[in-house]
C-alpha cells in the first residue's frame, strides 16, 4: 500500500466551506470557474496520494441543492475537431460526456454555452443536436480586441450582445471540455447582464494548481509547471498579492498577466473590484490538506519524471516540436533528479540488454519490481502482466496460467484471417484469454483477482506501446512511461 500525503475528506469539507463563504460574501450568487479537471483528475491524484481523481465532484455533489453546471465550448474547437489527449475524443464528444457523467450523480446541468459563435456548420450542427436533445443551448460571439479594448468590450456590442444565460442556482458551476473554451468570458458576460438586470452576483475561480499557499520551488507546483510545459505556463510569486498583504503566493503567468485587465473590467462592471490580486479570485484549499510534504514531494518528483518521458515519446511520435521537453529537463536540474530516478526505468533497460528484445518493468505498491520480457507468443506488457499476477497471488513463475491450447488459436485467428503481422498477444486479448481459463483453472481465476492491486503501481516500456496496450494499462490504473522509441524502423506506426 502506497503511503498517503493529502487529505481527501478535508479537502472536501474546507473546499465546500470556503465556496459557501464565497456565495455569501457575493450576496447569493457565484459564478465559479473551474479550471483543469473537474473529474478524472488523475494528475492532482499523482502528485497529492490520497486525492481521489473525482474529489472535485464530490465536493460539488454536496452542494448540488445549491449549485447548476453550465457547459462552455468553442465554436472553433468543434470545427477544428479538437480532441481531448488523454482520451481521444473531441470537445463535442466530451461535452456530451461530461453532461452524462454529472446527471448521473444527480447534479443540474442547466445550459451549454457555444463561444466564438459565427455560424461555424460544424457548430451549428452541434447546436443543433444538443437541442434536440433537450439541452439548453446559448450562443457568445467573438469580441473583436478582447481583452484589451476594455470600453468596448463591456458595452451593449461586446458582452452584452451575447445571449443571456438564464440560471436559478446560487451557485453556477462554469467548466468546459478542454483549456482554452471560454470560460472566463462566459463569466465576465454573465456578470455584465446580472448587473443589467440588477442581481448582485460574484465571480470566483477554483483550480487546484499551483498550489498558492506552498512555496514556488515545492515540487507539486514545478509538477504542475511539467505538465502544462507545452502551454508555457510559468509559475510566479503573485506580485499584486505580495504588494496588497505583504505576503507571498504562488500563481502562474496567465492569471498574473491577465489581472490588470480583469480588475479593470470589474471596476466597469461592479463600480469597484472586489479583489486586490489574481490569488485573491482563487477557492484553493488544497494546500492546508498535505499530511505528510515528503510524500507528495516524492510523487511529484516523479511525475515530473513522467511528464518527461511523455514529451520525448511526442516529439517521436512528431506531436511536439520538443521545446517543452528542454524546459521539464530544467526543471528535472532544479529537483535534482534523472530519468532513471523512476524505479522501473533501470530494470526494463536492464531486460532489455539481457535479452536483445523490448521488455517492461513495474514497481508494485510494496515496493517489489518485477519485470516483463518480449517472447515468441507474448508481447512485454502481456509478460509483464502476468508475471506481476502471479507475485501478486503467489503463484510460482513457472506455473502456466494460460496453455498453449488457448494461445494457439488465438495466434491464428490474428494472423490467418485477421491480416496481423505480429501473432503475440496483446494486453487486452491476454486478460481475455485469462478470464475464460480462470473458468476452470484456480491459479488462473486467483490472478485475476490481483487486478485491482496493479492500481497505482509504475512501469516503463522500453520501446512505445501499441494504443491499446497503453489503455489497458491507463485503464488499470498503472502509470506507464515509454523510452521514445519504435520496436520497428517502419514509416508507418499503428
Amino acid at each position: 500500500m502506497k503511503k498517503l500525503g493529502f487529505d481527501n475528506d478535508k479537502y472536501i469539507a474546507l473546499q465546500s466551506e470556503k465556496i459557501l463563504e464565497r456565495i455569501n460574501s457575493f450576496g447569493g450568487k457565484l459564478y465559479l470557474e473551474f479550471g483543469g479537471k473537474l473529474f478524472d483528475d488523475h494528475h492532482a491524484a499523482r502528485v497529492l496520494p490520497g486525492f481521489m481523481p473525482d474529489s472535485k465532484l464530490r465536493m460539488l455533489e454536496k452542494l448540488k441543492d445549491r449549485a447548476e453546471i453550465v457547459l462552455v465550448i468553442s465554436a472553433g474547437d468543434i470545427e477544428k475537431n479538437k480532441q481531448r489527449g488523454d482520451l481521444g475524443i473531441t470537445y463535442d464528444l466530451e461535452a456530451l460526456r461530461l453532461i452524462d457523467a454529472f446527471r448521473s450523480i444527480g447534479l443540474y446541468v442547466g445550459s451549454v454555452v457555444i463561444t466564438q459563435f459565427e455560424a461555424q456548420p460544424a457548430a451549428e450542427a452541434f447546436r443543433q443536436k444538443l437541442e434536440s436533445l433537450g439541452i439548453h443551448v446559448y450562443k457568445h460571439y467573438t469580441i473583436p480586441n478582447y481583452p484589451s479594448d476594455i470600453p468596448f468590450i463591456v458595452s451593449e456590442d461586446g458582452l452584452g450582445k451575447n445571449e443571456y444565460i438564464e440560471t436559478t442556482r446560487e451557485l453556477v458551476v462554469i467548466t468546459a471540455p478542454g483549456p482554452g473554451s471560454g470560460k472566463m468570458a462566459t463569466c465576465l458576460s454573465q456578470l455584465y447582464h446580472e448587473q443589467k438586470r440588477g442581481v448582485r452576483a460574484g465571480y470566483a475561480k477554483f483550480e487546484t494548481f499551483p498550489i498558492w499557499s506552498i512555496p514556488l520551488s515545492h515540487p507539486v507546483n514545478m509538477a504542475y509547471e511539467a505538465a502544462t510545459a507545452d502551454l508555457n505556463d510559468v509559475n510566479m510569486i503573485d506580485p499584486y498579492h505580495l504588494e496588497a498583504y505583504g505576503k507571498s503566493a504562488v500563481n502562474y503567468n496567465r492569471d498574473i498577466e491577465i489581472f490588470p485587465v480583469l480588475n479593470a473590467m470589474f471596476e466597469k462592471i461592479y463600480g469597484t473590484s472586489p479583489y486586490k490580486s489574481p490569488t485573491d479570485m482563487g477557492v484553493n484549499m488544497a494546500g492546508f490538506c498535505i499530511t505528510d510534504d515528503e510524500v507528495c514531494r516524492k510523487a511529484s518528483c516523479d511525475e515530473v519524471v513522467r511528464r518527461y518521458f511523455a514529451a520525448k515519446c511526442a516529439v517521436r511520435q512528431g506531436h511536439s516540436n520538443g521545446d517543452d521537453v528542454y524546459k521539464i529537463e530544467i526543471l528535472m536540474s532544479k529537483l535534482g533528479i534523472t530519468p532513471d530516478s523512476r524505479v522501473p526505468v533501470s530494470y526494463a533497460r536492464n531486460k532489455a540488454e539481457e535479452t536483445g528484445e523490448p521488455a517492461m518493468a513495474l514497481e508494485l505498491a510494496d515496493g517489489r519490481v518485477v519485470t516483463g520480457k518480449t517472447t515468441d507468443l507474448l508481447g512485454a506488457g502481456s509478460a509483464l502482466l502476468l508475471n506481476a499476477l502471479k507475485l501478486l497471488a503467489d503463484i510460482p513463475e513457472e506455473t502456466l496460467l494460460i496453455p498453449p491450447e488457448i494461445i494457439t488459436p488465438i495466434h491464428h485467428l490474428k494472423v490467418s484471417h485477421m491480416g496481423h503481422k505480429n501473432p503475440r498477444m496483446h494486453t487486452d486479448e491476454l486478460l481475455i484469454a485469462l478470464s475464460i481459463c480462470g473458468n476452470t483453472d484456480e491459479n488462473a481465476a486467483l490472478a485475476i483477482e490481483q487486478l485491482d492491486n496493479l492500481r497505482g503501481a509504475e512501469a516503463h516500456s522500453t520501446v512505445l506501446l501499441a494504443r491499446v496496450d497503453e489503455n489497458v494499462f491507463k485503464k488499470l490504473g498503472i502509470n506507464l512511461t515509454c523510452d521514445p522509441v519504435y520496436q520497428r524502423n517502419n514509416l508507418y506506426h499503428r
